[in-house]
């Protein structure tokens, strides 16, 4: 039986091992066949669907939304509607991820300015967390 162990296609798609096979245990990658000697010999319809859900999971969709859209990969009941909607959705949350992060660093910069960083025990940065008050 020829075909791609799971070293090789951890190693094609930058996959953890142990990842492959979560995900396979999860339904969001299919078993593949396995060996008179029980080891599991990929084709490259394997590597293609991993290196989607991959992908997806770098773009931080969760494994709900990865398998909603691979539903719709494998001709299941998902529209091209229904996937832009998860997409947009995600795309919202990130956006307001990245509203936080600005919020995070002005308040981190703000603080961080106020600290001439001396010997004095007195250290503005620790009384800002201590007291939620930050100077200008």
């Amino acid at each position: 039986m020829h075909g791609i162990l799971i070293g090789e296609l951890s190693r094609r798609t930058n996959v953890n091992i142990e990842t492959i096979r979560y995900y396979e245990r999860n339904g969001i990658l299919p078993a593949p066949p396995r060996t008179e000697g029980g080891h599991r010999i990929y084709d490259e319809a394997h590597l293609k669907h991993l290196n989607f859900v991959r992908r997806c999971r770098e773009l931080g969709f969760g494994l709900d939304s990865v398998k909603e859209m691979l539903r719709m990969v494998e001709g299941g009941d998902v529209t091209c509607e229904q996937v832009r909607i998860i997409a947009q959705n995600h795309l919202d949350d990130v956006r307001s991820k990245i509203d936080d992060l600005r919020r995070m660093e002005k308040t981190l910069n703000r603080t961080v300015s106020g600290c001439e960083g001396g010997k004095d025990p007195d250290c503005p940065i620790i009384e800002a967390l201590f007291t939620g008050v930050v100077e200008k």
